[in-house]
């Protein structure tokens, strides 16, 4: 899949939107991804399990970003028939009080899937619960990299990220 289909797969799904828009990290943007259009589209979820999958191994296991990435990486995983994990944001406070769910064995390597990176924060917190937990994570597989500095803290913390798209191939022949 070349960058303009998985880009025309988003847009088809109608996930790439215009206007004023508040960010997670309390920005504001002109124009906004709205990763719960194209995770809920099966045509777009699909070209992106496909992307993904792509570029993993055989023997590689995946950890899903909670929320965002979890419905990627499960997709991902019955595309390249891999395991994968779920990375909580905070550890539930019933059950098994896991932070990671899913079978995760002592330095065994993870390949983290994400939506969409702004800050990165997300996926570098992610990261360390992983790292915590006893994984061995340095790559990470995102959707949309919106160029406003997460690649750079993602690569701050040692994870080599890898974007479908940047906002720039996204943005550019914006009608």
């Amino acid at each position: 899949m070349t960058n303009q289909e998985l880009i025309d797969a988003l847009r088809a799904a109608e996930a790439v939107k215009f206007g004023e828009f508040e960010l997670s990290h309390g920005g504001t943007s002109e124009y906004y991804v709205d990763k719960y259009l194209f995770e809920t589209d099966p045509r777009c979820l699909e070209a992106i399990a496909d992307a993904f999958a792509a570029r993993l191994d055989a023997d590689d296991k995946l950890g899903g970003v909670a929320l965002g990435g979890v419905p990627l990486a499960a997709a991902t995983s019955v595309a390249a028939d891999v395991p994968y994990v779920i990375a909580r944001k905070q550890r539930k406070e019933y059950g098994t009080a896991n932070l990671i769910e899913g079978r995760l064995e002592e330095s065994e390597e993870v390949v983290v899937v994400e939506d969409i990176v702004t800050t990165g924060t997300s996926l570098v917190d992610a990261v360390e619960a992983l790292r915590e937990a006893g994984a061995t994570v340095d790559r990470a597989l995102v959707v949309v990299d919106r160029q406003e500095g997460g690649r750079e803290n993602v690569e701050d913390a040692d994870v080599e990220m890898e974007a479908l798209v940047t906002a720039e191939e996204l943005l550019a022949d914006r009608d």
